[in-house]
């Protein structure tokens, strides 16, 4: 009985964790810019991304500017293209984690978890997803698309916050000018 409450207590401390982390620094989009209009793009940055690189590993550009980050990965792991602030990565790592905990996301793919409903300590926990406008996963060989407008924030990064990813240096510096 004391193992069940103790896993039980477990649960209930990494759901107030995950909620936290919600909440936290890494969803406030206003404060970075917004998603652009694909229609009213400034220019297009292509970004190379491996096993564990971007290139380029700087970005300079206006405040007020709409880019298309056109994301290939070339690496055999799954990887994400993610604009904030540092303190938004470490607060997005922790999701990350959790979703790799939770099986949403595996070192390879993204996992549609929506639709599912986990039982965890006899509590269920709907599906998460990974649905930030500031961030897509790229899964390996893919190519995918960001359109951004950015805002007149300094000290931005864009980053991979998979498990493991940011700390090996999968970071590079924005600059808007």
């Amino acid at each position: 009985m004391k193992l069940r409450s103790l896993h039980l207590m477990t649960t209930i401390g990494f759901l107030l964790s995950a909620a936290n982390a919600l909440a936290g620094p890494g969803h406030n989009k206003d404060s970075i810019g917004q998603p652009g209009d694909s229609k009213e793009v400034d220019r297009t940055i292509e970004v190379r991304m491996g096993d564990i690189f971007f290139e380029p590993k700087a970005i300079e550009v206006k405040a007020g500017e709409t880019v298309r980050f056109v994301l290939q990965n070339e690496g055999a792991l799954l990887h994400e293209f993610n604009l904030g602030k540092a303190a938004s990565h470490a607060a997005h790592q922790k999701e990350m984690a959790a979703m790799f905990q939770n099986g949403t996301l595996s070192p390879t793919a993204a996992h549609d978890m929506t639709k599912m409903d986990h039982a965890m300590g006899g509590m269920k926990m709907a599906g998460m997803k990974h649905d930030d406008p500031n961030s897509v996963l790229v899964g390996p060989g893919a190519r995918e698309e960001l359109v951004w407008t950015f805002s007149e924030t300094t000290d931005l990064e864009f980053a991979c916050n998979v498990p493991g990813h940011y700390q090996s240096g999968m970071v590079g510096k924005v600059t808007v000018r």
